[in-house]
């Protein structure tokens, strides 16, 4: 079980995670890379009763069917993730952790959707969607 927590940018959005994480990715998906203006974004995902926020409530942008995104209403950070298709889990940005020395990314999600200008060099799973 791994305790790690996390802030948006103007630390007005705080959160803290208590419990496993049950997977961790890079997604190259187009609408990841439009939400985060970013060629790649790193989740890592838990039990959304594993995650507690503080501060500011998140905001919440449903950017397509079924889907979720939260954001910090004051600097407009991307906090999380989370689709009807996985109930009871939460998605959240590893780059929003404190530390995230301990967190270890397993696989690339949606690889067939990567920009062709940036070049990954891993051996790990690369998963078509």
């Amino acid at each position: 079980m791994m305790e790690l927590t996390g802030r948006c940018l103007c630390r007005s959005v705080v959160f803290k995670i208590s419990g496993d994480v049950i997977r961790t990715g890079h997604c190259h998906c187009e609408s990841c890379r439009r939400a985060t203006s970013s060629p790649v974004t790193t989740f890592l995902c838990v039990a959304t009763t594993s995650v507690a926020f503080w501060g500011e409530t998140l905001r919440h942008y449903a950017s397509s069917p079924g889907v979720s995104r939260g954001f910090c209403g004051n600097c407009g950070s991307p906090m999380s993730f989370a689709t009807e298709r996985r109930p009871g889990e939460i998605d959240l940005y590893v780059a929003t952790l404190d530390d995230a020395s301990g967190v270890e990314i397993t696989r690339h999600w949606y690889w067939n959707e990567r920009v062709s200008w940036l070049h990954c060099e891993d051996d790990l799973p690369k998963e078509e969607d």
